[in-house]
């Protein structure tokens, strides 16, 4: 019995360190493909439309590719999806190099097959994540792996403005190369992984828990995403010391605050959490309604944006999906789960400048105090998917400590008496 737990201890280590390898790499790429389209697209000086086009054949393959991947793990095996997916990532990587010179045909291409090569195996990966991880640890140990890619980001990004393309793609390629590791790896497909459940994308949207989550998530990425470009505009017009401030200090305090939420959702359950930080991510946006013009009200809304991020980046692309789904059923529930977070990328991209001068900043930011406390009430209704058992065994083991300390104290007393 002895060696049995140990051989799965073992395969289970391997199993976790694979997908932390993928997730690792597949992230940084995925900041590193941003950094280097949006270089590519400034040089070339392409018109709102054109970027637009772009933008969108990039999310659309992603969505796609997403949809065509969670059906695909479960006819081909989700790590023979995995090595293909890697493999793909990596030659694609490379292509930039092919081009001497880009023309909006050129940056499509490219463009497509970025996306695919994010999106077709991330349902899958996602899925090993939750497969790999038990449920009250699953929250601290996506806090950290979602820190360690949030700090070598920046990392990654500064190469992207010191050499040329060439080098640059090399680099990009490398990076990606890195989750090749798995071939080497050679990790067995997990138990879990070999149930296989005939669920449709349509039984998963009737499936009530998750659609609870899903309308709250998919709100706040809308609101937050729109009320962005209205910031953007408004505060490089008025206060545009106050928008380079915001550049850093929202992803720092966000980094920080995914591991926080990692931790507490592990701790107290991740329906009281993200509750949290929606209704105080509405009261940052009734303040700036309120007062855009006070430079105090615009820090209290940086600090609550970038905790409130760092919350729901852990918990609706790392934690709540795999919560709620059961083994073979995974990939689909993390496809439609990570959509919101996709489509919400393209609507600064439909917004032109010129219509963004129409609106008044002061009924938009009240507006999105509104609606983020309107996706609150699906949140009311909403299940918890940490076990009550774990949260209750958790605060009674704390209440035991602390009355172990108590004791202590007094008995120490007692004897110096």
């Amino acid at each position: 019995m002895l060696q049995k737990f140990l051989e799965r201890s073992s395969i289970a280590r391997k199993d976790f360190f694979t997908v932390f390898i993928l997730l690792l790499s597949v992230l940084g790429w995925y900041y590193m493909t941003l950094t280097m389209m949006n270089s590519i697209l400034s040089d070339l000086n392409v018109t709102h439309a054109q970027n637009f086009i772009v933008w969108a054949a990039y999310y659309a393959a992603v969505i796609g590719s997403g949809i065509v991947g969670s059906i695909l793990s479960n006819r081909i095996g989700r790590l023979n999806l995995l090595y293909l997916w890697t493999l793909l990532g990596t030659v694609t990587s490379l292509l930039p190099v092919l081009f001497n010179s880009f023309t909006i045909t050129h940056i499509l291409i490219l463009t497509i097959f970025l996306g695919i090569s994010l999106g077709l195996g991330m349902p899958s990966c996602l899925a090993y994540f939750a497969e790999c991880t038990i449920v009250e640890n699953r929250g601290r140990i996506g806090g950290i792996t979602l820190l360690i890619t949030n700090l070598s980001a920046p990392l990654l990004v500064i190469p992207f403005k010191m050499f040329d393309l060439t080098v640059n793609s090399i680099i990009f390629a490398m990076w990606r190369g890195i989750g090749l590791i798995i071939f080497f790896l050679k990790p067995e497909e997990n138990f879990a992984s070999k149930i296989k459940k005939n669920v449709s994308f349509t039984s998963i949207l009737r499936d009530k828990p998750f659609l609870l989550y899903f309308v709250a998530w998919f709100m706040f990425c809308l609101v937050d995403r729109f009320e962005k470009s209205l910031i953007d505009n408004f505060l490089s017009n008025s206060m545009p010391s106050l928008l380079d401030v915001m550049v850093i200090m929202e992803p720092v305090i966000g980094s920080l605050c995914i591991l926080i939420a990692g931790l507490l959702c592990d701790w107290n359950g991740r329906k009281r959490i993200v509750v949290y930080g929606f209704v105080a991510l509405g009261l940052a946006y009734a303040t700036i309604g309120l007062a855009p013009s006070l430079t105090i009200s615009w820090y209290f809304y940086f600090l609550i944006d970038g905790v409130a991020w760092g919350i729901f980046l852990v918990i609706f692309l790392l934690i709540l999906w795999g919560d709620l789904s059961q083994p073979g059923t995974r990939e689909k529930y993390y496809t439609i789960g990570s959509i919101p977070f996709f489509l919400s990328r393209a609507i600064p991209l439909l917004l032109a400048p010129s219509f963004i001068d129409l609106i008044s900043p002061y009924t938009a930011f009240s507006l999105a105090s509104f609606f983020l406390f309107v996706a609150v009430l699906p949140l009311m209704y909403a299940p918890e998917t940490l076990p009550e058992r774990k949260i209750e065994f958790r605060q009674l083991r704390k209440y035991a400590e602390a009355a172990r300390k108590v004791k202590e104290k007094y008995e120490e007393k007692g004897v110096k008496s």
